[in-house]
């Protein structure tokens, strides 16, 4: 894949990390990056939250030098406080100021947020230009198929959105009544680049390095998201750049590999968020990093019971021997 240039802002290799509420937090975002994901994005950021200065969405727009570039991911459906928003946040350390269209769960379309607004193609593109008119930084849009199968409109809405003003656009390939169930739809992918003129990252299904050669192969994107094939393995970052750079896959991590960087993650979690938050949210990291691994569902049981950093490593130690009957 080759860089994409956006404004002042260069991604050198467009392998991006998908925004997840609840999971694409500052820890995991670095070590994803870290495992070759060329961009990052945050959790979604409502705009009304930053407008009434919510003490939560400060922790969720913290970034990290060794994330960049990183994309901020605001949701909203209101033209003037998207755009307001949008410039009260510009000076933080983010690179790309991306737009929410793609979020299927019913408290955010309710509303009339996240992909709700791909049923409103018009009042979209009124938010993506009065946002470009308000700051400088690159605004991009993470869109869907559509809202449901009698409405697959993404590519109309992205030549609206690119009208707009937007730079950059991250097609999911499964509409809103679809959620996360049966297959993207790649060939939607495929005509949304065929429709613009700027970069289209696609994404959906793409859970192996083969699957995103063929991702690329199929659709022409410029570059590929992956999301929730990461939860638990951000060796995919890994894998899949290696593959498509060398036509090699690295092998599988060692279980002294996963071992270290899980422990990693459970320190930077304490390090940024405290131990007590750091336990419960690493319960469902935890679950996602030993899937499959033997006792892994007699693990999941006790992880969700964990209430302290010692007992959660301890955990870890039972779960992760080596075959030798050796702790590691």
């Amino acid at each position: 894949m080759k860089g994409i240039q956006l404004g002042k802002v260069f991604i050198e290799y467009p392998l991006a990390l998908g925004p997840m509420a609840g999971v694409t937090d500052l820890p995991f975002r670095l070590l994803c990056r870290e495992q070759g994901a060329g961009l990052v994005y945050t959790e979604m950021v409502s705009a009304k939250a930053i407008l009434y200065r919510n003490k939560n969405t400060e922790e969720l727009m913290r970034l990290h030098p060794a994330e960049r570039p990183a994309a901020l991911q605001l949701f909203g459906s209101e033209p003037e406080s998207v755009a307001e928003a949008a410039a009260r946040i510009e000076d933080k350390p983010f690179d790309i100021l991306d737009f929410n269209m793609g979020c299927p769960v019913p408290k955010v379309v309710n509303n009339g947020e996240g992909s709700a607004l791909m049923k409103n193609p018009e009042l979209a593109a009124d938010i993506i230009r009065a946002v470009v008119r308000k700051i400088h930084k690159p605004v991009s849009v993470k869109i869907r198929r559509g809202f449901d199968l009698e409405h697959c409109n993404a590519v109309e809405v992205a030549k609206r959105l690119e009208d707009a003003g937007a730079s950059m656009i991250a097609v999911h390939g499964r509409t809103r009544s679809q959620f996360y169930s049966g297959r993207a739809d790649w060939d939607c992918i495929r005509r949304v680049k065929e429709a613009v003129s700027i970069p289209v990252l696609g994404n959906g299904d793409v859970d192996s390095p083969a699957a995103a050669e063929r991702m690329l192969e199929e659709t022409g994107a410029d570059g590929i998201m992956i999301a929730r094939a990461a939860e638990g393995n951000p060796w995919i970052f890994r894998d899949v750049r290696t593959f498509l750079e060398t036509g090699e896959i690295p092998a599988p991590p060692s279980l002294t590999e996963k071992y270290s960087l899980i422990l990693r993650h459970l320190s930077l979690m304490e390090e940024y968020k405290g131990e007590y938050t750091a336990v419960h949210e690493m319960r469902k990291h935890a679950a996602w990093y030993t899937s499959g691994m033997p006792n892994s569902a007699s693990f999941r049981r006790q992880v969700n019971q964990c209430e302290s950093a010692e007992e959660l490593r301890g955990l870890l130690r039972t779960i992760f021997l080596q075959p030798s009957g050796q702790q590691l």
